[in-house]
C-alpha cells in the first residue's frame, strides 16, 4: 500500500509539473497575428473610412517603420507622421498575440481625425520584434514601451520643442500602458488611455483557466506562475496593473465594453477605484472585448478628442 500510495503521488506530481509546462507554453507562446492578418481583420471590423485610410497610408508610403536596439534586441515599430508638423503624438500599444498594425484603427483616430503623429511598436515576441515568450504587459513589455517613449520624444520634436505624448493601449496593450504609468516617466508623457485592460495577469489567467478548461486556480495556476518566475523572472501576481495605477498621477481614461467576457467588465471598476484623480471611465454599451471603437466610433472619438484637448494639448 505504501508503494502504491508513493507511486500515485509521484504520478500526480509529474502530471502537475507537465501540465504547468503545457499551460505556460500555451499562455506565453510567441505565436501571433501577422501584419497581413491584422489588416484583414481591420477590414472586417473597422469602419470603411478607416480601411480606406489604412490602404492610403500604406500605398503612398506614409506608413513607415523603424528599428531600435533595446538590450541587444532589434525592436520594431511602425509610424505615421501627421499631415502638418506637430509635437502631439500617440504611442499605441497592441494586444495579446497581436501586432502593431492591429492598432491602425486607433491610428486613424489620432492621425486622421486629431492631426497627431502615431507610433505603433511591436512588443517583444510580437510582429517584427523577436522574443521567446510573451510578458503580458510586464517585464520586457514595460521596458520596450519606455524606450519607445524616448524615441517618440526625439522623433517628433519640432524646432527642439519636446513631444506631448498620450499612451493608448488595448487589452494586453492597455495593461502595458497602465504598468508603465506607475513608473517614473519623462515630462513629455501627458496622459494614458487604457481600453479593456486586465487587473492582473493572475486574474486574467485564472478567469481563462475556468472559461476554457473548467479548472480552478488551485493548484495549476500556482504551479504555472511559479514556473514562470523560474523561467522568465516574473510571476503572474507581479504583473499587477492595479498596483501600478495606484502610483500613477497622470490623467487616465478607462474604456471597457460592458459586455466583455474575455477581460471581464468587472475588472475595470477595481482599476478605476485604485487610480488617483484625474481619471475618467466610459463603458461602451453592448461591446464585447476590444470592440468599443468599432461599435461606437463617434463616441469613442469624441471621448479621446476631449481627453487629448484637455490633458495633452493644453
Amino acid at each position: 500500500m505504501a508503494w502504491s500510495f508513493a507511486t500515485t503521488v509521484i504520478l500526480l506530481l509529474a502530471a502537475l509539473v507537465g501540465s504547468s509546462f503545457y499551460m505556460l507554453d500555451f499562455a506565453l507562446s510567441p505565436l501571433q497575428r501577422s501584419d497581413d492578418e491584422a489588416i484583414e481583420r481591420l477590414a472586417h471590423h473597422a469602419p470603411s473610412a478607416v480601411v480606406l485610410w489604412v490602404d492610403s497610408v500604406r500605398q503612398t508610403g506614409q506608413l513607415r517603420d523603424t528599428t531600435v536596439d533595446i538590450d541587444g534586441v532589434p525592436a520594431h515599430a511602425w509610424y505615421v507622421c501627421a499631415s502638418r508638423p506637430t509635437t502631439a503624438t500617440a504611442l499605441l500599444v497592441h494586444g495579446y498575440k497581436d501586432c502593431a498594425l492591429s492598432m491602425m484603427h486607433i491610428g486613424y483616430l489620432y492621425c486622421h481625425d486629431l492631426g497627431m503623429n502615431v507610433l505603433l511598436p511591436d512588443l517583444p515576441a510580437h510582429g517584427h520584434t523577436p522574443g521567446d515568450h510573451i510578458d503580458m504587459g510586464w517585464g520586457g513589455d514595460r521596458e520596450h514601451v519606455k524606450r519607445w517613449i524616448d524615441v517618440a520624444d526625439q522623433m517628433f520634436r519640432v524646432d527642439s520643442v519636446p513631444s506631448r505624448l498620450v499612451l493608448h493601449g488595448i487589452s494586453m496593450g492597455a495593461a502595458t500602458v497602465m504598468n508603465v504609468a506607475g513608473d517614473s516617466l519623462p515630462a513629455c508623457v501627458r496622459g494614458v488611455i487604457e481600453d479593456c485592460g486586465y487587473t492582473r495577469a493572475w486574474d486574467e489567467f485564472g478567469w481563462q483557466l475556468g472559461q476554457m478548461f473548467g479548472l480552478p486556480d488551485i493548484p495549476l495556476l500556482y504551479t504555472t506562475s511559479a514556473l514562470c518566475r523560474v523561467k522568465y523572472g516574473w510571476s503572474f501576481g507581479q504583473a499587477n496593473s492595479v498596483r501600478q495605477v495606484e502610483k500613477c498621477h497622470l490623467p487616465m481614461l478607462f474604456i471597457h465594453g460592458d459586455n466583455d467576457d474575455f477581460v471581464p467588465t468587472a475588472m475595470v471598476y477595481e482599476l478605476y477605484e485604485a487610480k488617483p484623480q484625474p481619471k475618467q471611465l466610459w463603458l461602451a454599451p453592448g461591446s464585447i472585448h476590444a470592440r468599443a471603437y468599432s461599435d461606437h466610433p463617434a463616441e469613442y472619438t469624441r471621448l479621446v478628442r476631449d481627453f487629448v484637448a484637455r490633458w495633452i494639448l493644453d
